[in-house]
């Protein structure tokens, strides 16, 4: 065994944040995006100290000059570690939505149950980017606590306490600082003022509230499943926001519909209109108190 990995099974900070983090039994084998920053290099640390069997996963976006020394910091990491390692290169052009666009190039090229770094400083970030897009419940919600996230019971601060404290070599990203990406003015001018204004934690407190409205989506969720989407009668005559909650998981299988598309097929299942369009080439159409999707 290594230094590094002999060091792991003694040290404190790995013992206190292994406690809060969600990985799987010791020996399954999970793959973990690591960019080479702090949080995503203690994800893969945590992975290894917590016994599983990791696969350190880099995509290099060719945004920058040199970003292809970034998988060399991460490797080295993996190597000391006993991880594996895969690279993979990606191009994406510069242009509108860069950021969302480089997100999903590179989760298209990894494995669906890949692990994440998102710390719950980023699901306070996600909350309120959710809150100012108008989405609803589920938007609020943020990131679920699963495997896919195991760290997100950790504030950034420690990820970067972990890091520091075992003197790994870690990736700073100069587009993290970017103030022309909504992500980062939340981070560093919006957080910061509100925990300024109300004199406490707000990253904690987004954090506690997603939990919460979590737990309430999944509840109506949970009720929504329970009504017949297809019997227009009982649709029209359900609360108002279970009905919705219906007809999204009902269209869904087909496109995710936006609230005016939601809105048009609760007009046809209170007889208002015969029918409604609900995009890709499909309607809703109301026979003998049914509603059916139709294929225009």
């Amino acid at each position: 065994m290594n230094a590094l990995l002999t060091e792991l099974e003694n040290q404190p900070l790995v013992i206190e944040l292994l406690a809060k983090c969600d990985f799987p039994l010791a020996g399954k084998k999970v793959s973990c995006a690591v960019s080479g920053g702090p949080d995503s290099m203690a994800l893969l640390i945590l992975a290894v100290a917590s016994g599983c069997e990791v696969t350190a996963l880099h995509v290099d976006h060719s945004l920058r000059i040199g970003s292809e020394k970034e998988s060399q910091i991460v490797e080295n990491l993996a190597k000391s570690l006993g991880a594996n390692f895969i690279s993979k290169t990606i191009r994406v052009e510069p242009g509108a939505n860069l950021e969302a666009r480089a997100r999903n190039t590179r989760y298209a090229v990894m494995p669906a149950d890949v692990m994440t770094g998102h710390t719950a400083d980023d699901q306070a970030e996600t909350v309120l980017i959710n809150l100012l897009r108008g989405a609803g419940l589920a938007g609020l919600s943020g990131m679920q606590r699963n495997q896919r996230h195991p760290i997100l019971a950790l504030r950034r601060s420690q990820t970067h306490q972990l890091c520091h404290e075992l003197k790994i070599e870690v990736v700073e990203d100069p587009s993290n600082m970017d103030k022309k990406f909504l992500r980062n003015r939340i981070r560093h001018e919006l957080i910061p003022l509100m925990d300024a204004i109300s004199q406490r934690d707000v990253a904690a407190i987004l954090d506690r509230q997603a939990d919460l409205f979590r737990e309430d989506s999944m509840l109506l969720d949970d009720l929504a499943k329970t009504i017949d989407v297809t019997d227009a009668k009982l649709l029209a005559a359900a609360p108002i926001a279970l009905a919705r909650r219906a007809i999204r998981h009902w269209l869904t299988e087909i496109y995710p519909p936006d609230a005016a598309t939601v809105e048009r097929v609760l007009e046809v299942a209170r007889g208002t209109t015969l029918a409604c369009e609900i995009g890709s080439n499909r309607e809703v159409r109301r026979s003998q108190q049914r509603l059916q999707v139709i294929t225009k």
